[in-house]
């Protein structure tokens, strides 16, 4: 275990190597993800001090680089020990960019709530939901009592332990994936069944199409893709380890033309976004997202969402999700789609109760932010 002040001076010039591009979350990756000589304590006490910099960067002098991540995890310290401390009116001013005042909804409780360290998720596959977590240890389930209503089959649990997940047996056999609740919650939005075709449209790395192929039991087919084949070829390496085979990787830019002409049971479009869902856990990512970024996304995904619903058959679902809490990359995206298809009807998700739209907020389930909407086709 590093000490402190060892902590301290590798996690200044960790955020010396920072820069717009090259973010916090890919240099601690390379620098310390890819250390085989650090021990996971150590692995943990960097990456909690990088971070602790960027989530108390508002309150941060103009000293060195190490004297302020010495402050920081000081603020760090106090705001764990008691988060009365810090009042949500200086949280507010200083530890968000000046325009999330007017996209987002900045209570008390989201506000503390950025100001933690987040929980650790993974899911389990759905037989092994039993064995899993025991042989694993420090697992408790995900505390989802805030909603209404759940699948009896959620495999999400809450990881405490100290063990480096990526290296451990049951990982690298595909018995689990780490995946925050947020995220899996968006899998049980989509509730698909076995023998159904859907379609992951913007998959990335393939988190959610496990999910969808797990709740279908491997069987029917899902589409997968994405606009960059590295994220796809990703994917396939960890449906290979998930022994996940029902589905079908493509390339797809997002544009008019479909990669197949196939009509869907189940569309689910998790679009690139703004991000600020996770400002929680990557939290450097506030100081580098824009009112700018939000808007040029926001069109992308009513984009994604008019090119794609022509692809559902009747009585298929259309699935819109982003890991953002911005008024203008939900509410107003969805209200701008629904305006332009008036022959889609909303559609209820099956664990909220009758709401076609949904906001997960951090501050109720220890989680990333995310927002939900759906639509039908009539049969």
């Amino acid at each position: 275990m590093l000490s402190l002040q060892a902590t301290i001076a590798r996690a200044g010039t960790i955020i010396d190597q920072v820069s717009p591009d090259s973010p916090a979350d890919f240099v601690l990756r390379k620098n310390v993800g890819a250390d085989r000589d650090l021990l996971p304590d150590a692995k943990r006490a960097l990456v909690r001090a990088v971070f602790a910099y960027y989530r108390w960067f508002g309150w941060l002098d103009t000293g060195t680089t190490n004297r302020r991540v010495a402050a920081a995890l000081e603020l760090q310290d106090r705001f764990d020990a008691d988060n009365t401390t810090i009042k949500p009116e200086a949280l507010a001013a200083r530890a968000l960019p000046e325009w999330a005042a007017a996209e987002l909804d900045l209570t008390p409780d989201y506000l503390r709530q950025l100001q933690r360290e987040p929980a650790l998720y993974i899911r389990v596959q759905r037989e092994f939901a039993t064995s899993l977590p025991r042989a694993l240890g420090n697992c408790t389930p995900a505390d989802l009592s805030s909603l209404s209503t759940l699948p009896a089959e959620t495999c999400a649990f809450r990881y405490e332990g100290k063990r480096d997940l990526h290296i451990v047996d049951e990982f690298k056999h595909g018995l689990f994936e780490i995946q925050d609740i947020g995220s899996q919650l968006v899998g049980y939005a989509c509730a698909p069944q076995p023998g159904e075709t859907w379609w992951d449209t913007c998959a990335g790395q393939g988190g959610k199409t496990m999910h969808l192929a797990d709740l279908m039991g491997n069987r029917g087919l899902i589409w997968a893709s994405d606009r960059h084949t590295g994220r796809l070829a990703h994917l396939r390496k960890r449906a290979a380890r998930a022994k996940v085979f029902n589905y079908r990787s493509v390339v797809w830019n997002g544009g008019p033309v479909l990669p197949t002409k196939t009509k869907f049971d189940g569309i689910l479009i998790d679009a690139p976004c703004s991000g600020v869902g996770t400002w929680q856990r990557n939290p450097h990512a506030r100081w580098t997202t824009t009112m700018e970024d939000v808007k040029e996304l926001a069109e992308i995904q009513l984009q994604l969402l008019n090119h794609t619903a022509s692809a559902l058959k009747p009585g298929g679902r259309l699935i819109y999700a982003v890991c953002t809490l911005t008024k203008s990359e939900t509410t107003a995206v969805a209200d701008a789609f629904s305006a332009a298809h008036p022959e889609l009807e909303p559609f209820a998700m099956p664990f909220v109760g009758s709401p076609s739209r949904h906001f997960i907020q951090p501050d109720q389930l220890n989680c990333n932010g995310m927002f939900l909407a759906a639509w039908k086709r009539p049969v």
